[in-house]
């Protein structure tokens, strides 16, 4: 077997700079502007982060204007909705991801297919039949559904409505996505519709997916 290589000492500062360097925050505006740039700093750092918490503004608008200093919210909406070149789903919690990183997380929406998802055990096939439906008529948001016969939360950022967690169990089936956003208000689309497939990519193996989450750590 061959040695390791022999370690690397860095100082406090070197390290600092390797990473101020890796998240792209030691260049004004490494990214250019407009939505091109959204697409391209999500693609570096692998996903940022979406988040409720509004003091001066969401999170991940902080992270994209913290790296495009011209970023408006109306770049992320056309990256999303227009280009379609950035998605949303689940990394460490939702997130924008990189469209062409799409594949990478297939194998989690199969097995959500097969084994269905512990935070939506108790969404009833017949909710998930009627929002199918709806959506399949044409993109939706939760406030277009008006009959649903309201619940009690079983924890404080439940909806009440069935339909709401029903399509939640959708999108993470990959059945769906979110084609728009206007603060937290998310439009329900088919996700082979708002991409334009005919059906979904293959999805990557084990191996790959490991790969590619060695090489995002280690690139961001």
């Amino acid at each position: 077997m061959s040695r390791a290589p022999k370690p690397i000492p860095l100082t406090t500062t070197q390290a600092r700079q390797i990473w101020l360097h890796a998240q792209r925050l030691d260049e004004r505006a490494p990214f250019g502007d407009g939505a091109q740039a959204v697409s391209d700093a999500v693609a570096h750092l692998g996903y940022v982060q979406i988040d409720t918490i509004n003091v001066i503004e969401r999170c991940h608008h902080h992270i994209l204007f913290s790296r495009i200093p011209s970023y408006r919210r109306a770049d992320l909406r056309h990256a999303q909705s227009v280009d379609k070149s950035v998605f949303e789903y689940w990394t460490h919690a939702l997130s924008y991801v990189p469209a062409g990183d799409f594949r990478f997380f297939l194998p989690a929406m199969c097995e959500h297919r097969r084994e269905g998802h512990k935070w939506f055990a108790s969404v009833k096939p017949a909710d998930m039949r009627k929002v199918m439906r709806l959506v399949r008529a044409g993109p939706l948001t939760i406030r277009d559904i008006e009959d649903d016969v309201l619940t009690e939360k079983e924890h404080l950022w439940q909806s009440r409505k069935p339909s709401k967690r029903a399509l939640q169990l959708a999108f993470y089936m990959g059945a769906v996505t979110v084609s728009e956003r206007q603060g937290m208000l998310k439009t329900y689309e088919l996700m082979t519709r708002h991409f334009g497939w005919d059906k979904l990519p293959r999805p990557a193996s084990a191996k790959d997916i490991t790969v590619y989450l060695l090489d995002r750590a280690l690139r961001s």
